[in-house]
């Protein structure tokens, strides 16, 4: 369980609840503990060289290379939130490798939490707005044609931007950095709850920022984005002309979203686990456990939804036989495409041959 203790006048927690930057294992055996850092620095490196190289591709080609279109404005701001979180994953590998040593400084202990958590909002806010969006063109096909533009688009994902951005302040605010409970030598980047130097008040906090994540970074989101396909699968199974159209970015959009949430369900439910084992009535051994291996798998998952996106847009894009004869470019051009009812024909071009 992590430990708790008065000191220096705050609460103090050592590898406190899920601060997606590592978490330590002092009350397992050594062996596991060592197994659990070393799977999670594998996957945070892997995490990082797929995500920075991955979203990188896609940045440059929908920002540069395609037409832009909404589709395009939407996968745009994905990536982008994508390639700000895994770039600053080295930081994490560090912390890790070095048995949960932060020797970055308080800015950048806050910092990289706030940026984690960023991505978190920002990407499931992203895929209400992809759903909403893909909802209102398959039900009001009219409608979405004649106000659908870029330009509105792009404030939308500046909403989502500003919103992600004051849920994540509370985690920039919060973070700080000690010497850990167990080890005076080693600094610890951990959640500092007790504003007040008042237990009750750091218990308090600690639930509702987990409570809060898990409705605002959860909940709603996803029953706004299931109640929106499952419109969308109801009109889809009475148009079979427009299900035929919408066929590849449905599937597409679908996959990225089933992959948020496998990669980000288990990370919640940890978190309310761990947020339990802190509630005297509800601590147990067993729960000590679950939290000990669970947060290190749990947090992992969540690393590796931000370098997937770019593998789902290339293997989903088209035929495999056809990607491997066609460049990236084109390959993740046919990902992003709007359906065939919004696109406008081009004339086809002859070869000229010189005489």
């Amino acid at each position: 369980m992590a430990t708790t203790a008065f000191c220096n006048d705050i609460w103090f927690t050592t590898n406190d609840s899920f601060d997606l930057i590592g978490t330590t294992a002092p009350d397992i055996g050594n062996d596991i503990g060592h197994s659990l850092n070393t799977m999670s620095i594998v996957v945070y490196s892997l995490a990082f060289v797929l995500g920075v190289l991955g979203n990188g591709v896609v940045i440059w080609v929908t920002g540069f290379k395609i037409k832009k279109t909404v589709n395009t404005v939407w996968f745009l701001n994905l990536a982008v939130a994508d390639f700000l979180f895994t770039a600053f994953l080295p930081l994490s590998v560090t912390y890790t490798a070095s048995d949960f040593h932060w020797p970055f400084g308080n800015f950048m202990c806050k910092l990289n939490t706030t940026i984690s958590f960023l991505n978190m909002f920002a990407s499931v806010y992203i895929l209400v707005v992809i759903s909403v969006d893909r909802c209102a063109s398959v039900v009001w096909p009219v409608w979405a044609q004649n106000h659908r533009n870029v330009r509105k688009a792009s404030y939308v994902s500046l909403c989502v931007w500003v919103v992600a951005l004051i849920l994540s302040a509370p985690y920039f605010i919060f973070r700080d950095v000690g010497p850990s409970y167990h080890n005076k030598d080693i600094i610890n980047c951990f959640n500092n709850y007790a504003l007040s130097g008042d237990e009750d008040t750091y218990h308090e906090t600690h639930q509702a920022m987990i409570i809060t994540r898990f409705l605002l970074g959860f909940v709603v989101p996803f029953t706004v984005i299931v109640s929106c396909y499952a419109v969308i699968i109801h009109r889809l199974r009475r148009n079979h002309t427009l299900a035929n159209q919408s066929s590849r970015p449905f599937k597409i959009i679908a996959a990225i979203i089933i992959n948020f949430f496998l990669c980000w369900a288990p990370f919640h439910i940890m978190g309310l686990i761990e947020m339990a084992n802190h509630m005297p009535e509800y601590s147990s051994e067993i729960l000590d456990d679950i939290t000990i291996i669970g947060l290190p798998i749990a947090t992992s998952l969540a690393f590796l939804n931000s370098c997937l996106n770019p593998l789902l847009y290339v293997f989903m894009g088209q035929d495999f036989k056809d990607k491997v004869h066609k460049s990236i470019l084109i390959v993740l051009e046919s990902a992003f495409q709007e359906e065939e009812t919004h696109k406008v024909s081009r004339p086809v071009r002859t070869k000229r041959v010189q005489i």
